[in-house]
C-alpha cells in the first residue's frame, strides 16, 4: 500500500506540471499542416525528448546546477523567457499566414519546455529526494504515456472543433502560453534572493 501511495505522492505533482489538457491544443497548433506520418514522428520525438531530459534532470540535474551555480528559480526564468518567446511568434501574423508547417517542432518546444519544461524538471529533483528516484521515474512514464495517448487522439479534437476552431484556439493558446511564460518568469524572480 506504501508504495502506491508514493507513486501517487510522485504521479500528481508531475501530471499537474505537465497540464496535459493545456498541451493537446498546443500540439494541434504546432502540427497544424503535417501529414499523419509526420504528426506521429514529431510526438515520438517529443515523448523521446521530454524523457531524456527528464530523466539527465534526476540523475544529475542537482550536480548539474551546482556546477553550473545556478537554481531551481533561473533554470525557471531561462524556460520561461524561450516560452514567451515562442508564444509570441506564434501570436504574430506572419506566423498565423507566411510560415510553413515544421515537422521539427517535437524536440523544441514540444519536448521541452512544454512536456519536460522547469516546473516538472523541478518538481522530479524535490520528488526523487523524498520518495525515491524509482518512484519518480515510474510516476513520469505513467504521465509520458498519457500525453502520447492525448496527443494520438488530438486529430478526433480538430475534427469536432473545425479549422476556424483551430485557428481561433490556436490563438488564445498562444496568449495563455504567453501568460504561463510570464507566470514561470515572476515566479523565478519572486525566489531568488538577491
Amino acid at each position: 500500500m506504501s508504495s502506491w501511495s508514493d507513486f501517487g505522492y510522485t504521479f500528481i505533482p508531475i501530471f499537474v506540471a505537465m497540464d496535459i489538457g493545456g498541451l493537446v491544443p498546443v500540439y494541434l497548433s504546432l502540427t497544424k499542416g503535417l501529414s499523419d506520418e509526420e504528426k506521429r514522428t514529431v510526438s515520438l520525438q517529443a515523448l523521446f525528448t521530454a524523457f531524456v531530459i527528464s530523466v539527465l534532470i534526476l540523475l544529475v540535474g542537482r550536480l548539474i546546477f551546482r556546477v553550473l551555480g545556478i537554481t531551481e528559480h533561473d533554470f525557471e526564468i531561462a524556460g520561461g523567457i524561450l516560452l514567451l518567446v515562442l508564444a509570441i511568434l506564434e501570436m504574430l501574423p506572419i506566423a498565423l499566414h507566411e510560415r510553413p508547417s515544421n515537422p521539427h517542432v517535437g524536440p523544441v518546444p514540444l519536448g521541452t519546455p512544454l512536456i519536460a519544461g522547469p516546473a516538472v524538471l523541478t518538481s522530479m529533483i524535490i520528488l526523487s529526494g523524498l520518495r525515491g528516484s524509482g518512484m519518480t521515474l515510474a510516476s513520469l512514464c505513467a504521465n509520458l504515456v498519457i500525453v502520447g495517448l492525448a496527443f494520438q487522439q488530438s486529430k478526433r479534437l480538430t475534427q469536432w472543433i473545425g479549422e476556424d476552431g483551430l485557428r481561433a484556439t490556436s490563438q488564445v493558446i498562444s496568449l495563455f502560453l504567453a501568460a504561463i511564460a510570464v507566470s514561470m518568469i515572476r515566479r523565478g524572480f519572486q525566489g531568488l534572493h538577491f
